[in-house]
């Protein structure tokens, strides 16, 4: 697995459609395709395909919720040890946090502004990227803003791959 993308939970369209990021205006899967992150459009309908394009993807939390506000402690505590279970067995190349409240649940020692981007941090042997939220309800942060740090990813990708096959270790596919 190249990225596994990561999400604090699902919000309750998520939880009734049954795939991930599959709010009316959430703008995960259209920064996917438009970052060159995956060759073609794909919806959230799409998300068992991630796998094709060498991404998983998850939540920090299973319970769905309208917001973050109603989630516990105890279920970012419990999800930050289920992740890292996830990433020692599936050891993606590169954790993608999806939105700096993640990186604040897997990190909360971790004071200060949180960068998008790559990170210092490590999940195991895997790097640490941070994304935006692409909620509709995120307003810290332009379609633009999301679009470049989506765009830095799929960079990185593109870089690591190359280090890789000097070395002899990539895969097939891209």
């Amino acid at each position: 697995m190249r990225v596994l993308f990561v999400g604090i939970n699902p919000g309750i369209r998520s939880s009734l459609t049954g795939h991930h990021f599959a709010g009316f205006s959430n703008r995960f899967w259209k920064l996917l395709f438009e970052s060159k992150l995956v060759p073609e459009p794909i919806a959230f309908s799409d998300d068992d395909r991630l796998p094709e394009f060498g991404y998983g993807i998850t939540n920090i939390v299973a319970r769905a919720t309208p917001g973050i506000d109603t989630l516990r402690p105890d279920e970012y505590v419990g999800g930050r040890g289920r992740l890292l279970a996830k990433v020692r067995k599936y050891r993606p190349r590169v954790v993608a946090l999806v939105g700096v409240t993640v990186f604040r649940s897997m990190f909360p020692e971790h004071k200060g502004p949180v960068p998008l981007g790559l990170q210092r941090q490590m999940l195991g042997d895997s790097a640490l990227f941070v994304l935006p939220n692409p909620s509709g309800r995120n307003a810290n942060f332009s379609y633009t803003e999301m679009l470049a740090a989506f765009k830095a990813l799929a960079r990185y990708r593109r870089a690591a791959r190359l280090r890789a096959a000097r070395y002899g270790e990539v895969s097939p596919k891209p």
